[in-house]
């Protein structure tokens, strides 16, 4: 794809996942060297496996996953889209980079990074914003399928799950990279590529 062509991606994600972060910096890699628009938006792993059958760990982990979107999608109702992306910078920071385990923590510092009332920590266990959380991770899992995950990201409109890295790409090689998932998702009948995944994710 040339250079000066606008793309636009839609990226969804659960600031818990570490895949999505790593996707989430390869698109700000992608910000720096190719024309493209991002909008951010929430999904929910906690919403994603209502009802699901869990092993005791995760379902703990589930439970816990509400309260950062909760408060991402109160601070958006409350103070406009353009908080989605610092909140989610700042949660992802913490809990990826920093090794923050305790999403109370992680939400009062994030709060306090991006200038937001501190008062938004309560929304992490309340479901005053619940329906909104749920029309968000709606609209995203709506155009994969709801046997996958997060993060999404739709490509010119086109959605998949992924791309799943396990390292950030950066500068040129990023680019490209965007290029082969433009061109791909631009194919009508392209729908899956696949791999068993044999290393962790690393975000430095």
């Amino acid at each position: 794809m040339p250079e000066t062509t606008t793309s636009k991606a839609d990226f969804w994600f659960d600031p818990l996942c570490p895949f999505a972060w790593i996707t989430s910096r390869w698109v700000g890699e992608v910000e720096e060297v190719r024309d493209i628009q991002t909008e951010w938006h929430v999904m929910s792993l906690a919403v994603l496996n209502e009802g699901r059958e869990l092993d005791p760990g995760y379902r703990e982990a589930m439970d816990k996953a509400w309260g950062p979107v909760r408060v991402i999608i109160a601070a958006r109702e409350q103070h406009g889209d353009q908080v989605i992306k610092p909140l989610y910078d700042a949660m992802g920071s913490l809990i990826h980079d920093g090794g923050e385990k305790d999403f109370g923590i992680v939400i009062s510092k994030a709060l306090a990074e991006c200038g937001l009332p501190a008062s938004l920590a309560a929304e992490a266990s309340s479901d005053a914003f619940d329906v909104q959380l749920r029309a968000s991770h709606e609209e995203g899992i709506s155009l994969v399928g709801q046997d996958v995950g997060t993060p999404v990201v739709a490509f010119n409109g086109t959605a998949f799950f992924g791309p799943v890295l396990t390292r950030i790409p950066r500068g040129e090689e990023a680019g490209r990279l965007w290029d082969a998932a433009v061109t791909l998702a631009a194919y009508p009948h392209f729908f899956e590529i696949k791999r068993s995944r044999t290393e962790q994710p690393e975000f430095n």
